[in-house]
């Protein structure tokens, strides 16, 4: 069934209001009519099964019937990456809320390319991606920071995880062993990689780990989403309690 993320306030009997947009999607794509069944959730009060009641150019009002799933706490997972190109960059926020990020961290390193950021088109792409993959939390897009300034206000009792792409070797597993149960974060760089002084800034850190990404090299959107899923296998809500 067709999910739907709506800022309002839900409960039992509730009308909710959508944007022209969303309503032209449910119409004209959906191909929906009144009567139509819809889930719905905003981040705070679970998912919801609604009935489109009206349908309109300029809006839909649905009715909240019933609730079908109690909202979950947001993942803890802080994910901390370099921005990318604006097709790339789309990409990658997606796949990062799809496999489980909490906040979504931009940082500027010395390579960054696109320092400059659309916070607005990236919440849409968050946005787009719980809707599809049916999470009922909406991950956080902080401000863009430079990496010296995430690196000092880093909170020492979570570990940050770094792809480092002169790590020794090329197995991740043994350095993200006995990681579990630990707040984590997670670093991917630019696609011209960190330069030699982040990296020995990052490696004298205690609170970093440095991982290796296998023995190719890796586009910056590919490690990205290889780098999570590899934290959620060894360390996060992929394992096996």
């Amino acid at each position: 069934m067709q999910r739907l993320y709506l800022p309002q306030d839900l409960s039992v009997q509730a009308q909710v209001e959508t944007t022209p947009e969303q309503a032209h999607y449910l119409a004209n794509v959906l191909r929906m009519r009144e009567g139509a069944q819809v889930l719905l959730f905003n981040g705070r009060d679970g998912e919801w099964l609604a009935q489109v009641a009206a349908l309109s150019r300029k809006g839909a009002t649905l009715s909240v019937n019933e609730r079908t799933r109690p909202q979950t706490p947001m993942p803890d997972l802080l994910y901390c990456f370099a921005p990318l190109k604006k097709g790339r960059l789309d990409y990658l926020v997606q796949k990062a809320v799809e496999m489980g990020a909490g906040i979504l961290q931009p940082v500027v390193t010395q390579h960054t390319q696109v320092p400059k950021l659309g916070l607005p088109r990236l919440q849409a792409n968050v946005i787009e991606a719980a809707e599809q993959c049916g999470i009922l939390s909406i991950p956080a897009i902080r401000e863009p920071v430079k990496l010296e300034v995430l690196l000092k206000d880093w909170h020492d009792e979570r570990i940050l995880v770094f792809c480092d792409e002169d790590a020794p070797g090329d197995n991740p597993l043994a350095a993200l062993a006995g990681l579990a149960g630990n707040r984590l974060g997670l670093l991917v760089g630019p696609e011209g990689g960190f330069s030699e002084a982040e990296r020995e800034q990052l490696r004298a850190l205690p609170f970093v780990v440095p991982i290796p990404l296998g023995p190719r090299i890796l586009r910056a959107d590919t490690a990205a989403v290889a780098a999570l899923a590899l934290l959620q296998a060894a360390a996060g809500d992929w394992r096996d309690e």
